[in-house]
């Protein structure tokens, strides 16, 4: 059972602003009272005399009063879409659904200390409304659900409830981090990123090792295919294992590819989840 006061934050930053008409820890486009300066306004634009620029009124030629706008600091939406189809049922040194858990749990957490809102999407061939939640500060009950996909069994069943988490998401920019071990076709995989192209996209890519870097030199296994996600049975030999590993590699490169077109570096999880690499993730590819 996960113990909510041991689920680990991180730090990010989004180098964009938010829409969003609520005060947060982001820099937003609404005027307001804010650090980050936006422009100087007469004031019976902006009526707020605690922001009179003395220095602008005095060189207005038209002698109005001008006072300084700042863009308000604003909530980021942030969520976590979770994929439950059938290659997630994977259980080798991690498994696949607590590694979900844990990692929806945190981004919840990381959201609920600087005061962003969060959601919860999951889908398998449908995006699955009972295991849902729409963005809200409610982290009571996001616990709650992340508790529940702790012991979640992923049935055999395809991934096209991606294609549809677009309507599930608000209409303002949001964080989205997408769950996945994306053994999914890659021409899913781009039409998904084509529908979510107004957000944010952060790809984290569960991959275990005993996938295929652990496959016996000599002997049966059954392992996931990384191309259609499906569970198969194989007679290893050691050349037939290190073809193997190269058919990982190959995939590896191609999602790295495909998401870097997107503007969306993955994240790859494969020794567990610690939340510092997420840190460090936003520091090296969100930096203002």
């Amino acid at each position: 059972m996960m113990v909510v006061d041991s689920i680990k934050s991180f730090d990010y930053q989004v180098n964009w602003r938010s829409r969003n008409y609520h005060t947060g820890d982001h820099r937003g486009q609404q005027g307001g009272l804010g650090d980050d300066f936006k422009s100087n306004v007469p004031l019976v634009d902006f009526p707020d005399a605690r922001r009179i620029n003395i220095g602008q009124t005095i060189r207005d030629p038209y002698e109005q009063i001008h006072v300084r706008v700042y863009n308000q600091q604003t909530p980021t939406p942030l969520y976590a879409v979770c994929d439950l189809s059938g290659s997630m049922q994977f259980n080798g040194q991690f498994n696949k659904m607590a590694l979900v858990a844990e990692i929806a749990a945190s981004i919840a957490c990381s959201a609920s200390k600087v005061n962003d809102a969060f959601g919860l999407i999951c889908f398998d061939e449908v995006v699955k409304e009972d295991l849902s939640l729409p963005a809200s500060f409610r982290m009571e009950d996001v616990y709650a659900l992340t508790q529940r996909l702790l012991q979640y069994q992923p049935a055999m069943l395809g991934a096209d409830g991606l294609l549809e988490v677009h309507h599930s998401l608000g209409k303002t920019r949001s964080l989205v981090f997408l769950i996945s071990d994306f053994h999914l076709p890659l021409k899913m995989i781009e039409a998904a990123l084509n529908t979510l192209s107004r957000h944010h996209i952060v790809p984290i890519v569960l991959w275990d090792n005993d996938e295929y870097r652990n496959l016996p030199d000599f002997g049966f296994s059954t392992f996931i295919d990384p191309e259609s996600g499906q569970q198969r049975t194989l007679f290893f030999r050691e050349a037939l294992k290190k073809r193997f590993k190269a058919l990982f590699m190959q995939r590896k490169a191609a999602l790295e590819s495909l998401f870097l077109q997107y503007d969306a570096p993955a994240h790859f999880v494969e020794n567990g989840f610690d939340a510092a690499t997420l840190t460090e993730y936003f520091y090296q590819f969100s930096a203002n």
